[in-house]
């Protein structure tokens, strides 16, 4: 999603509190499973390839945070990742808001010129974190109710792309769509930092 509270560009998390929990998990516990998450194999290898590309992460880039909005969490350009703890339950969870919001950061690393409010930039941004995230494997949208089988994986790439470039204020939903379209076989098949997509 585009837009905090300063309405400076995002891509996933809209608006954020320090309010108690209202579900998930406290601040606090999720914290300590981003730091878990942390030392996870693909988690340490995109932190390794952002400082190899110039942009090293300090110790405060991802914060726990409680989101007013539905969503799991977000990368704030310039700022860092949220994780927002009121809306997770589990360590798989933290670790893959962490691990698709570090190919976002990864991206605006790389490109030094991504912009959020270009629909075809954040829909490209989000096709690669989706796919190389592990966001749209199988056993993950069997558990949302996603029965099918065959092209499950582009399928629900493309259902979480919309679902976030389209709450970007930039990009109406003609737009999203007109721009993943255009961007699609490009973003889809770029797997940096990786050789071939996880």
């Amino acid at each position: 999603m585009a837009g905090d509270a300063d309405s400076r560009p995002t891509s996933g998390a809209g608006g954020f509190s320090s309010a108690a929990k209202d579900g998930g998990m406290t601040v606090e516990e999720c914290q300590n499973m981003i730091q878990r998450s942390l030392r996870t194999p693909m988690v340490k290898f995109l932190k390794e390839h952002l400082e190899k590309a110039g942009c090293g992460i300090g110790s405060n880039f991802i914060k726990a945070v409680n989101c007013k909005e539905a969503t799991a969490g977000g990368y704030v350009s310039g700022e860092g990742i949220v994780v927002c703890s009121n809306h997770l339950q589990i360590q798989d969870e933290v670790t893959q808001v962490v691990i698709h919001e570090l190919i976002h950061a990864y991206d605006e690393c790389r490109a030094g010129n991504l912009d959020w409010t270009n629909c075809a930039h954040h829909a490209c941004s989000e096709i690669r974190a989706g796919h190389l995230s592990g966001d749209c494997h199988y056993k993950r949208e069997l558990l949302r109710g996603f029965l099918k089988i065959r092209g499950h994986e582009q399928d629900c790439i493309r259902r979480r792309v919309m679902k976030s470039v389209t709450a970007n204020p930039y990009c109406s939903e003609a737009a999203a769509k007109d721009a993943m379209e255009a961007v699609w076989d490009v973003c889809y098949n770029d797997t940096k930092p990786f050789d071939r997509a996880p």
